[in-house]
């Protein structure tokens, strides 16, 4: 019997969202269905999806051959409408959980993601172009997108930040966030109107962290492979309790200030002998957000099991984590930072593609 995956939001507390927006998904109603009989609470997008969207989908055609200034603003032209619809389809979610869900997301263009004046001028841009409450901007979790973070929150514009890979990424953007809020309420705003989530890169680090331990090739070592991601995450839910829940965030909670969820990203299983939902049923909890792309969907949706287990043996998510550090495995350093820089170069490579296939399109 295939499970309803509509009750993981009642029963756990985490809200699913679909790693995926076309202008298929909306205009085949496939996007509707799955937010009616599956539950979908909120759309992620980014660079490389769009880019296999617009390549694949037969409803471009038309509008690709109206004319634009640039490629670059008929790319816009075109993922507005898709964002658009996609907003409208989950406002009643955003609704009904007062702003809580209900949410898609944007990715800003790769090209910014080392400048921290333009990333907070381009956010403030395209949340402009959508005029959708209920849209959340990209920005990725490079310094200079840390930084842009915590003044876009401090203006009111609703963040989820992206490309994180290691606890160092999580700290630092939830004092951001804090120092965002700090602002934004001081200022006057109302901070039930500002949304933000924290999306940590899964199945990755495992991929890379599994090569390095085949390096060592120690026992000890290949033990370890295939669960350094699921112990990273863990060890982020211990250090958002921490932050959301404790005196820190006390005041901004007390004005009604919203915690900054973790939304589990990158969570397709990449190696075959791992569990197709290795990056999903142990990382289910309260106050979090894991995003699928359609093909995990269908694998929860025929064989997964709805039960909150993020904090089971959170001893040992520990001491795999400290596991690999004797091993010489830095998470937060080489790893972390090896990984963000390969996720920008490949949007930036899916963003320069896609634009180039529009550019011919427009001829």
């Amino acid at each position: 019997m295939a499970t309803d995956l509509r009750a993981l939001r009642k029963q756990v507390g985490q809200s699913i969202w679909l790693d995926n927006l076309s202008r298929t998904l909306v205009h085949d109603d496939i996007l509707r269905r799955y937010i009616d009989e599956d539950g979908i609470s909120g759309v992620t997008s980014n660079p490389s999806i769009f880019q296999k969207s617009i390549h694949s989908s037969p409803y471009y055609q038309e509008d690709l051959r109206q004319p634009a200034d640039s490629a670059e603003r008929l790319y816009e032209r075109l993922v507005v409408d898709d964002l658009r619809k996609a907003c409208d389809l989950l406002h009643p979610v955003h609704v009904e959980t007062d702003g809580d869900d209900g949410w898609v997301s944007w990715e800003e263009s790769p090209r910014l993601g080392q400048d921290e004046a333009a990333t907070v001028t381009e956010a403030q841009r395209l949340r402009g172009l959508v005029q959708r409450d209920n849209l959340l901007i990209k920005v990725p979790a490079t310094p200079a997108g840390i930084r842009a973070f915590a003044t876009l929150i401090g203006r009111g514009v609703s963040v989820n930040v992206t490309l994180m890979f290691g606890l160092k990424h999580v700290r630092d953007v939830f004092a951001a966030y804090q120092k965002g809020m700090t602002q934004w309420v001081a200022s006057g705003g109302d901070p039930r109107k500002v949304k933000a989530v924290a999306s940590l890169f899964l199945s990755r680090v495992d991929t890379l962290v599994d090569q390095k331990l085949e390096i060592i090739g120690t026992s000890e070592a290949l033990a370890l492979r295939g669960k350094a991601a699921v112990a990273m995450a863990k060890s982020a839910y211990t250090i958002y309790q921490g932050v959301f829940h404790g005196k820190d965030f006390a005041a901004l909670r007390a004005a009604g200030g919203r915690p900054q969820y973790l939304l589990w990203a990158s969570t397709s299983t990449k190696n075959a002998a791992y569990s197709d939902l290795l990056y999903v049923e142990p990382l289910m909890g309260p106050q979090t957000i894991n995003t699928l792309p359609d093909e995990t969907l269908v694998k929860l949706r025929d064989h997964g099991s709805l039960v909150a287990r993020i904090e089971d043996d959170m001893a040992g998510a520990q001491q795999t984590m400290a596991r690999l550090a004797s091993l010489g495995i830095d998470m937060d350093g080489a790893v972390a930072e090896q990984l963000q820089a390969e996720g920008l170069a490949a949007f930036a490579k899916s963003f320069e593609e896609m634009l180039a296939e529009v550019g011919r399109a427009m001829g």
